[in-house]
């Protein structure tokens, strides 16, 4: 008994210190931002600790694009569109709640309804009435409910690989080991704190068809961003609490009566194609645009096609909306 207590004792010390070795501190804000805000970072202060991070940038007279990004991400995957469209459209891009540069949130802010709050905070703050919603990914998410829940301030809206489509029991049954693990309580606090940059450019690889897409500053920038104080929470919230989420249905979904634009990959594995599909078949009028030999990131993968439907698509949208302006007023003046 002493000697089997004796392995174990030496098991439980060689696990404790390897989980020790593995643990991360938090990156201050501060700090953070040094590396990773620009000259045309903003804040907007919405509490006593609580500050949004934003870019507006672009033509100050264009239409108004605001651009949501996915899971673990931050605004940054966005700038190859300013570049693209920002001649064009004024572009305002945020951090969610719980990533990137944005602070001072918590738990019930990470959430649909928590990152449509900041969305509309942010408009309401700098005076942005219309505009035209763009997510990706969970970001998709947000931009679909947010779409339900105030339809009167957009102009159109454009889903990226977009979350929120119910799985499959075969796509639930392919839910990666890990993630189902991290539905225990006990395994969040176990790995909270523990070095994920593996599992980041891990993730980060299988986002892209060309995984060399993947930079080393890439991954630096996600598992930094990763560390900043709540962050990894929020994180684990996200994941562990999907029950909670309001997943997309025809009948739901029927209540959209803006123009909607479905962009996905093909070979996304993360949000997979299909469900691009299914939400362009069951949102009236929606048009799909669906890319080969692309994953989950059009935006960063083919930058400037996905930029470039994404303003024919506006084109087309603001022609028909013309021409049927036109045709009520010659209705209404009997010509």
């Amino acid at each position: 008994m002493r000697r089997l207590m004796a392995v174990v004792l030496t098991l439980v010390a060689i696990f404790g210190a390897g989980w020790l070795s593995m643990r991360r501190a938090d990156i201050p804000f501060d700090t953070l931002e040094t590396a990773y805000a620009s000259p045309e970072s903003r804040y907007l202060v919405t509490g006593d600790a609580q500050k949004i991070h934003y870019r507006d940038q672009g033509n100050p007279d264009g239409d108004v694009l605001l651009l949501v990004h996915g899971f673990s991400a931050s605004l940054h995957t966005w700038e190859p569109w300013v570049r693209y469209l920002g001649e064009e459209y004024r572009i305002i891009s945020l951090d969610l709640p719980g990533h990137g540069l944005t602070r001072g949130f918590g738990p019930s802010d990470y959430t649909a309804a928590g990152f449509g709050a900041a969305i509309a905070e942010l408009t309401d703050a700098i005076g942005v009435d219309r505009f035209t919603l763009v997510g990706s990914s969970m970001g998709g998410y947000a931009a679909w409910t947010y779409a339900l829940d105030r339809p009167g301030q957009l102009e159109a809206l454009i889903l990226v690989g977009a979350a929120g489509w119910p799985p499959t029991e075969e796509e639930e049954a392919e839910t990666p080991f890990v993630f189902r693990m991290l539905d225990h309580g006990w395994v969040r606090a176990l790995v909270k704190d523990l070095d994920n940059s593996a599992m980041i450019r891990s993730g980060l690889e299988a986002s892209f068809v060309d995984a060399e897409l993947v930079t080393e500053d890439m991954a630096q920038r996600y598992a930094a961003l990763s560390r900043a104080p709540g962050h990894r929470d929020a994180m684990l919230h996200i994941i562990s609490s999907q029950d909670e989420r309001r997943f997309a249905s025809p009948q739901l979904l029927a209540q959209l009566d803006m123009p909607v634009l479905v962009m996905h990959g093909r070979q996304d594995n993360l949000v997979p194609f299909s469900h691009g599909e299914n939400f362009a078949a069951v949102i009236a009028g929606a048009e799909l645009i669906a890319y080969d030999d692309v994953g989950h990131l059009p935006q960063e993968e083919i930058a400037r096609q996905s930029a470039e439907d994404a303003d024919l698509w506006l084109d087309s949208v603001e022609s028909g909306q013309r021409r049927a302006g036109d045709d009520q007023a010659m209705l209404e003046t009997g010509e």
